[in-house]
């Protein structure tokens, strides 16, 4: 560890265990994360955040220098203008706002529409592997109609032709 501590991170450090000491669950949860967070980043363990403290305890390290402000010589019209770009930057959120509700209105509307076309995919899916599970059974009585029928046919035709049919006489002996 080097003898010199960035005054910037003891600040931030100071901080940050200040808010881990505050009597709000949620800044002192979020600042021990950050904490944490932090020493993780900077490869600081324990025993070297406890060896920073007694380092700092004897010898505090100076106060950096504030540095000087610049004075505030806003003229009317530059306060005017802020003032109208605060307006502007207002206005601008107020229409972002009402943009990004829509969009997320839109967005449930068409998740909706996807869910309900969801489930008429999966209604035909259903239907078409019921009917194609039927299909088998159906092109077999289809056969089997279509060889009864050609049976009936011919046992029919045969039946005709014997009733109908005469014994032709042979007139060649006639010719003599």
């Amino acid at each position: 560890m080097s003898g010199s501590f960035d005054p910037k991170e003891l600040k931030v450090l100071s901080d940050i265990l200040a808010l881990v000491l505050e009597e709000q669950e949620g800044q002192s949860a979020a600042a021990l994360n950050a904490l944490r967070s932090r020493a993780r980043k900077s490869g600081m363990t324990g025993g070297a955040l406890k060896n920073l403290f007694v380092a700092i305890a004897p010898n505090p390290p100076q106060r950096a220098k504030p540095k000087p402000r610049a004075p505030k010589a806003e003229t009317g019209a530059e306060a005017l203008a802020a003032r109208q770009q605060i307006v502007t930057l207002t206005n601008n959120l107020r229409q972002m706002d009402l943009e990004l509700r829509n969009s997320r209105a839109r967005l449930e509307s068409v998740r909706s529409e996807l869910f309900q076309t969801q489930q008429s995919r999966a209604e035909m899916q259903s239907r078409l592997m019921t009917r194609e599970a039927r299909k088998p059974y159906f092109s077999v009585l289809i056969w089997c109609g279509f060889a009864a029928g050609v049976l009936i046919g011919i046992a029919g035709t045969q039946f005709i032709h014997s009733v109908i049919d005469i014994p032709h006489i042979d007139k060649s002996i006639y010719l003599r």
